[in-house]
């Protein structure tokens, strides 16, 4: 009798357990990105592992993962990934974006602004692009390439001071001051906040010739930041006591970056940084990220036991009941 009893319950037990949802590749690649949204990149590189090691084909997978090695600056990671995603998908935008990311940020600019090439072929009015592509060719000397990126670049981002700032160096490296002074105007129009601005304004007005309207870019450079160095050399020059000038952000081999930083962006929920790590200035408007659409996949489930080994267990639950029965007659 104490074995019917048992023998009882482990089959109520293995009708009525409730089912335990397993994870599957689009819960375990959600995972990653809501770790991504939260900034627990590392998490996001696990949760990314699950979702490749149940599907090896999963695109998506291996694009969010660049994004985030690129966000734990694992540039090198961040590239292979983003191959592995571009082999499967030749044109997922993440995958593409997160490469240029990482070419950039090794400093590797002329590929960079080869992969961004391809991005912009999916994502065709993609102002950040633009922008950074732009650096790019004004980094590796591309003047004249340079340009026809900052024009697109300036006419989809005109609202960021930033990108006026660096199309007007790079007309001053192609000789084209008035040109340059113009989109300095644009920048200071846009903040009058920003030291650099003001420094770089200050020297397209000297090759013009307009050494008074100069010293007052350098002054007002100086009344932001007493302590930048090249803004006071700039306004000794203009006043006679020195012969040189100093453009901050001019691209030579030697350039240093520009107080203003350099452009980074990328594609998750969280505001976008520049490449020096720094959040954007609050008076230049952040970017939006393209959304990604996630695949649907069938939902995966799994219980305690299978359904045939419910009706195993059925089946001998009932013969070792009928024999206890026979045994009592």
């Amino acid at each position: 009798m104490r074995s019917t009893t048992l023998i009882l319950i482990l089959l109520f037990l293995l009708l009525f357990i409730p089912p335990v949802p397993a994870e599957d590749v689009v819960e375990w690649y959600m995972k990653g990105q809501n770790a991504m949204t939260v900034g627990d990149y590392p998490s996001a590189v696990t949760y990314y592992n699950n979702a490749l090691d149940l599907d090896k084909k999963y695109a998506s997978a291996y694009a969010g993962r660049a994004v985030a090695y690129n966000m734990l600056g694992k540039y090198s990671d961040a590239i292979a990934s983003a191959d592995s995603a571009l082999a499967i998908k030749s044109l997922e935008p993440v995958a593409l974006n997160a490469r240029a990311i990482a070419l950039f940020k090794l400093e590797r600019y002329e590929e960079a602004a080869g992969a961004y090439d391809r991005l912009l072929i999916v994502e065709q009015n993609r102002k950040d692009a633009y922008c950074n592509q732009a650096y790019a060719y004004m980094k590796i000397n591309q003047t004249e390439k340079a340009l026809v990126v900052w024009d697109r670049c300036t006419l989809l981002d005109s609202d960021n001071f930033e990108v006026w700032n660096y199309k007007g160096l790079t007309l001053m490296q192609a000789g084209r001051y008035n040109d340059a002074l113009s989109a300095f105007d644009h920048a200071t129009y846009l903040t009058v906040k920003n030291a650099t601005v003001w420094n770089n304004k200050g020297v397209a007005l000297m090759a013009i010739g307009k050494p008074a309207d100069a010293l007052e870019c350098f002054k007002k450079a100086l009344g932001i930041d007493p302590k930048y160095s090249e803004a006071q050399m700039n306004k000794e020059a203009a006043t006679g006591k020195q012969q040189s000038f100093n453009i901050s952000g001019t691209i030579t081999p030697e350039a240093t970056i520009s107080r203003i930083g350099t452009f980074y962006t990328t594609v998750t929920p969280t505001p976008l940084f520049t490449a020096a790590g720094t959040p954007v200035p609050s008076d230049s408007p952040g970017i939006e990220a393209p959304t990604t659409t996630v695949p649907v996949a069938k939902k995966t489930t799994y219980s305690a036991v299978m359904p045939l080994t419910i009706l195993g267990a059925l089946a001998v639950g009932a013969g070792i009941v009928a024999v206890m029965r026979s045994r009592r007659r």
